[in-house]
């Protein structure tokens, strides 16, 4: 299931607060500033700095 483009512009990254792209194979978004990737399951974005995993 692809995340909405309504749904990234609202968005951000929990930490600094920045943008976020979702990645190749839409499993994580990512945040280039704090080098974050936060996992997507079953098509939900999990937007926790605890579950984010380091780039």
């Amino acid at each position: 299931m692809a995340i909405s483009a309504e749904l990234l512009e609202i968005l951000a990254c929990p930490q600094c607060k920045g943008e976020v792209h979702v990645n190749a194979d839409e499993s994580a978004l990512i945040c280039e500033a704090c080098r974050l990737a936060y996992p997507v399951r079953d098509g939900i974005p999990v937007m926790l700095i605890d579950e984010a995993q380091r780039l």
